[in-house]
């Protein structure tokens, strides 16, 4: 299992130009985790956090400018994060990040 919990620096290249936001991953140690991602729009908790291998998963529901849950997968390789984030209708888009 990778070494997920700690922070991250993150990247999402959207329609609305490059989103940052620092990710907090709090593993459990079996397989499960909890955390927040917070950016410019502010803090969203992260649901459904799994671990499985050197990959992770897990959902956001978001509110501001829409209504939607986003669904997000990522690989973890040593303090490299490389995922995406896919947005209902809207589509997936690529996911990078570094350990803080």
């Amino acid at each position: 299992m990778a070494d997920v919990a700690g922070k991250w620096n993150c990247v999402v290249k959207s329609p609305l130009g490059e989103q940052q936001s620092v990710l907090t991953v709090n593993s459990d140690g079996s397989g499960g985790w909890t955390g927040t991602n917070e950016g410019a729009q502010g803090a969203l908790e992260c649901k459904d956090g799994k671990v499985d291998g050197d990959a992770i998963s897990w959902k956001m529901d978001m509110t501001v400018p829409m209504p939607m849950t986003l669904d997000c997968k990522a690989t973890i390789d040593g303090d490299i994060l490389n995922g995406s984030v896919t947005a209902g209708p809207f589509g997936t888009f690529p996911m990078a990040g570094t350990r803080a």
